[in-house]
């Protein structure tokens, strides 16, 4: 969304209603939070910044198709204004109406051709084919561009990824290569502190914590889908929830900000993490489950990737909850990471040296996690065998939510629910195996980010063994 700011000009008594839905969502009522904001969108009628404002705090609750009504009715108050063209077409997206999002955003760009996040969402919406891509268009507006202009991020991923469609792949890699750089000189992040944290999340959740009895808090919905981004996750939350007795929330950050909220004041990361350990689990179950939507679902999935780092968290405050892991080859996994333009996450996935770094500690985690989470709750998934064996996956999948079979479940790609994640275009098709060992279109880029797995003895070749 391009919306980031409570615009000046909002009434006072909206910009106040506004703040009380922001501190319902920050305190974890989603019942008062929703209650809220529909009560402020029946009075936003021919208000297009509230509009807005609205449509962008739905989006953050993942109620997209309310989103939609409000960015619709904006765009329609204002339709030269390309900031309400974008919000309308990525709330489009969502929705799973893809064509009708890229001519909004063919659109946004006749009308702002510098909006790179137009450029780049247009450019994954479909599949780039001969005679009908923006390739030319791309470099033309690349070539105008200074070499340090914020712009050319977008732009360069935009460009690779239509390349890669069009079969170009050194091509591809070049403008991968310069975007990524771009994006990675900006950032002012050093991968060494979030492997200190994956390291302090080892010690404190050990096996004598899980040794210990915790009181935690019964509730038989919450079913967490985690691993990191590009790893299928979505997919997986796509076919669990074409189940007639699923639901999902997509992705949300309400369990981190649980953790934040009740684990009390903390310096740092390293703080926060100590604190946690010894937290009430209790209270932390009771505020998740208060965020979950209302309605008949017997499981509801969270599908956010991050929540790999709190598996301890959810087995102590949620003992009937189920998890999720999904796995990737390692080169194909970093590979699809490097290549999304993530914007304001992950920022490790714009440098190789990160990468690979990043990916063994997050490995030796979930190692860790194999060894000590309960097996009756803890459920492992490969992408290359949901790939191959969809139904077979599929099954395990459903049984291990502890739900009969839905034969919906072989058919997600005509799962009507919204969906706004990096994978939004490629889940409304059939599931298909082209991105398996992409990577190797690249082996001699790749080298760097392969070096690091050499070193650490991860077989990548013929030798790699998925989990059982």
């Amino acid at each position: 969304m391009h919306i980031t700011a409570m615009p000046g000009d909002l009434r006072s008594a909206s910009a106040d209603a506004l703040r009380r839905i922001d501190g319902h969502r920050q305190s974890g009522d989603a019942a008062a939070c929703v209650a809220a904001l529909h009560a402020l969108t029946i009075t936003a009628d021919g208000q297009p910044d509230l509009l807005q404002e609205l449509g962008l705090r739905y989006t953050l609750l993942g109620l997209h198709m309310e989103a939609e009504r409000c960015y619709a009715q904006a765009a329609a108050l204002r339709p030269r204004d390309p900031g309400c063209l974008y919000n309308h077409a990525t709330a489009l997206t969502a929705m799973g109406e893809l064509t009708a999002a890229e001519t909004l955003l063919d659109r946004t760009i006749e009308l702002a051709p510098d909006d790179d996040a137009a450029w780049y969402n247009r450019s994954t919406l479909r599949r780039q084919r001969a005679g009908d891509n923006h390739v030319a268009a791309l470099e033309r507006q690349l070539a105008r561009l200074t070499n340090d202009h914020p712009a050319r991020i977008g732009l360069c991923y935009a460009l690779a990824k239509e390349r890669e469609d069009l079969g170009l792949h050194a091509g591809s890699f070049a403008a991968l290569r310069e975007g990524a750089d771009a994006r990675k000189s900006r950032l002012r992040y050093r991968v060494e502190d979030d492997l200190d944290t994956l390291r302090l999340i080892q010690r404190n959740f050990d096996e004598n914590f899980f040794a210990r009895k915790h009181d935690g808090y019964e509730d038989t919905r919450p079913l967490f889908v985690v691993g990191l981004p590009r790893s299928g996750t979505t997919l997986v939350d796509r076919i669990l929830g074409s189940h007639a007795d699923v639901s999902s929330r997509g992705e949300s950050s309400d369990l981190a900000q649980a953790v934040v909220r009740l684990a009390g004041p903390a310096r740092d990361k390293a703080e926060l993490v100590r604190r946690s350990a010894t937290m009430d689990f209790r209270a932390l179950g009771r505020a998740y489950c208060a965020t979950l939507p209302a309605g008949p679902a017997q499981r509801v999935i969270d599908k956010t990737p991050g929540n790999f780092l709190y598996l301890a968290l959810v087995t102590a405050a949620l003992p009937q909850a189920r998890i999720v892991h999904l796995r990737r080859h390692p080169m194909d996994a970093c590979y699809a990471m490097y290549k999304t333009l993530f914007r304001m996450a992950y920022p490790f996935s714009y440098d190789l040296d990160d990468l690979g770094r990043y990916w063994l500690g997050y490995d030796a985690l979930m190692t860790h996690w194999r060894r000590v989470l309960p097996a009756d709750r803890f459920l492992e998934v490969d992408y290359e065998a949901l790939v191959a064996d969809q139904e077979g996956s599929s099954r395990r999948l459903i049984a291990h939510a502890g739900l009969p079979w839905d034969d919906a479940c072989l058919y997600f790609e005509q799962n009507p629910e919204p969906t706004l994640t990096a994978s939004a275009a490629q889940v409304r098709l059939p599931i298909y195996s082209s991105s398996v060992g992409l990577w190797r279109r690249y082996e001699h880029e790749l080298k760097p980010l392969r070096q690091h797995f050499d070193q650490a003895g991860v077989p990548i070749d013929e030798d790699w063994k998925p989990a059982a």
